[in-house]
């Protein structure tokens, strides 16, 4: 049975401590889709859980929005993606990025509205979204136990 949360966070720095406590529940292979607008926070959350994983305080996120990949190398790898100028399943797979789903590390997917239908079962999704300038709802749907 899947468990909803539902957390309103009013900062990035709140939205940054919603990933790293989500950190704690991610193990090798975990794969966590984000949904949610342009600007909504995808980028920031993950912030949260590459900085919760790695033992480096100043370590540098950025969505990787032209490169559509970076591994950051920490306690689990991370193979973050971002998927906005992926058009569709085939040229995902075309990059042969589906690999990473059976590595031991764990993918955090950006913009993962056009491979839905290929994500494991296990999957955890984030949605985030406006609610005002700086406050967000953010609804954690996952298989955790």
């Amino acid at each position: 049975m899947a468990k909803i949360k539902k957390i309103i966070t009013s900062s990035s720095e709140e939205t940054i401590k919603v990933g790293m406590d989500l950190s704690k529940n991610l193990r090798k292979g975990s794969i966590v889709a984000f949904l949610g607008d342009l600007g909504s926070g995808k980028t920031t959350f993950i912030k949260g859980i590459v900085k919760a994983l790695s033992e480096k305080k100043d370590i540098n996120v950025n969505s990787p929005t032209f490169v559509y990949l970076n591994i950051y190398d920490v306690k689990i790898p991370v193979y973050h993606f971002d998927l906005y100028r992926i058009k569709d399943k085939n040229e995902f797979y075309s990059h042969g990025f589906e690999e990473y789903f059976s590595c031991s590390g764990v993918c955090l997917i950006e913009w993962s509205e056009n491979i839905l239908d290929i994500l494991p079962k296990d999957t955890t999704f984030v949605k985030i979204s406006h609610q005002s300038e700086n406050e967000r709802e953010i609804e954690i749907t996952n298989a955790f136990k």
